[in-house]
């Protein structure tokens, strides 16, 4: 009895605590409740998640009362579960062309006009480069269109692009400009792409009176109007805005924190999110389909902070756990990035930020985790897929500038060290394009048996780096590792 009684012990020291987890998740999770969830989220009565339309109150509300209903407490500082945003919705003009010159711009062809009021008549052009503060100074802008191109150097990811236009536009409003005009010529990114994408009803944070500025985009791929700017000392626009309606409205961030069990380490957090937004309703496909269910973009992820929740309501780890369901990310980022620049914890409490994030995927059998490499934690990733039955891989599409387009970014940004785990992809082929931003992206057509393992080693890979006593922390070199240091206080 003795010797079976040792034997069975010593069995018991080799478990893992890798091992007790899983069992753990395993055995707390309901497949059933998560695919009624990811059902609903990604269902026609929805009606896509769009920001602007009124169903994202069905989405949001749904969110708020599972967090609510598996045990995690509201946010202090927030509305219930809310972070509330001032948006401001902005429509496409009636009427919008720009002569300059011999040239005529044209609303939807060659010209966006992104915000702002209407605005009739001719006006001087200043050029202000790329639009930085030493750019502004000492220029005379009152009553003047100011003119700068998009971006900055080394800043030019659609997110870096409507960020720092915003920043240009309340800059150019201060020093008296009527407009801000941005010559487009980033030719890594299509023109046609981005007309298609905005010449249609736009979000943004709601600047105040800033807003009232016109926000205009031209097309200007070869540079031709830095060209005159070069050749004469004065150019001239007239402009014919007409029709611009614009709204606010409130959006709102789902946020939900469960506590810590160790004295110190629960002062921390491990930040799990995801945007539960998607693209709503467009152009119907050959089946007459018009709504974007989005299920894998982002329902699926969305169902993951629930199960994790609920999970972690039941077994706190020994760091405190901010859940985080962020919306307008389809609109630019915008309800991660409202956080980031409000947030409603210190950024140095959060040590790690698991974000989620999916355009689709094409193999069933991996995980594609968007900054592999890039920190501490990642072999925390790499074993929790393991136990069941994937493999983590990094980014293999870097070319598409992934990292730098979801949610994740304006957190890195920040200092915090921030992958995003995706679904398994090897590459962006015909099989993502199939349902990326369409509406045959239904439940129906995705693997749940694949949903169940993704969501479970989202689970446990939190669980572990939430109870590793280090902290993540930047690999030595990494474009972020300068910003962490000084989020963290490190020398």
């Amino acid at each position: 009895m003795k010797k079976s009684l040792l034997v069975f012990g010593l069995v018991g020291l080799l478990v893992s605590p890798v091992f007790s987890q899983k069992t753990a998740v395993n055995k707390e999770f309901k497949e059933k409740e998560a695919i009624a969830h990811f059902t609903y989220l990604a269902s026609d009565e929805l009606m896509g998640r769009d920001p602007i339309r009124p169903e994202i109150e069905l989405a949001y509300t749904y969110i708020a009362d599972q967090l609510k209903k598996y045990g995690a407490k509201p946010l202090p500082g927030g509305n219930a579960y809310y972070q509330d945003i001032p948006f401001r919705s902005s429509a496409p003009p009636k009427k919008g062309i720009i002569t300059l010159g011999d040239s005529t711009y044209s609303q939807g062809q060659n010209l966006l006009i992104l915000d702002g009021n209407s605005l009739q008549g001719t006006f001087e052009l200043v050029d202000v480069g790329f639009g930085t503060a030493s750019d502004f100074e000492g220029k005379d802008l009152k009553g003047k269109i100011a003119v700068s191109n998009v971006g900055a150097p080394d800043k030019l990811s659609p997110s870096d692009l409507f960020a720092l236009g915003r920043e240009k536009v309340n800059v150019a409003k201060e020093a008296g400009a009527v407009a801000l005009i941005e010559r487009f010529n980033v030719p890594s990114v299509p023109w046609q792409m981005v007309s298609n994408f905005l010449n249609r009803t736009q979000l943004g944070i709601d600047q105040g009176e800033s807003s009232d500025l016109p926000y205009i985009w031209i097309k200007d791929l070869k540079n031709s109007l830095a060209q005159d700017f070069a050749k004469k000392k004065s150019l001239q626009a007239s402009l014919e805005i007409e029709g611009k309606i614009n709204k606010t409205i409130t959006g709102k961030n789902v946020l939900a924190w469960i506590e810590g069990t160790d004295p110190e380490l629960k002062k921390e957090f491990i930040m799990l999110s995801a945007h539960y937004d998607h693209v709503g309703v467009g152009r119907p496909d050959a089946t007459g389909d018009s709504i974007y269910n989005g299920a894998r973009d982002n329902a699926v992820g969305t169902v993951a902070v629930i199960n994790a929740a609920k999970y972690f309501a039941k077994n706190p780890p020994k760091r405190s756990v901010l859940l985080a369901l962020w919306t307008a990310e389809e609109k630019g980022l915008l309800g991660s990035r409202y956080f980031a620049e409000n947030p409603l914890i210190p950024l140095k409490n959060i040590i790690y930020n698991l974000n989620i994030d999916n355009g689709g995927y094409n193999d069933t059998t991996v995980i594609s985790v968007v900054g592999l490499g890039r920190n501490s934690a990642d072999f925390h990733l790499s074993e929790a897929s393991q136990e069941f039955g994937l493999e983590a891989i990094e980014d293999p599409s870097p070319e598409q500038g992934l990292y730098d387009r979801s949610d994740n970014v304006n957190f890195a940004r920040k200092g915090i060290p921030a992958p995003t785990f995706s679904l398994g992809f090897r590459s962006f082929d015909d099989e993502i394009n199939k349902y990326y931003h369409k509406a045959g992206d239904h439940v129906e057509s995705f693997d749940l048996n694949y949903a169940v393992k993704y969501w479970k080693a989202y689970i446990l890979s939190a669980e572990l780096i939430a109870n590793d006593p280090n902290k993540p922390t930047w690999v030595p070199g990494d474009k972020y590792e300068k910003a962490g240091k000084e989020l963290y206080g490190i020398q």
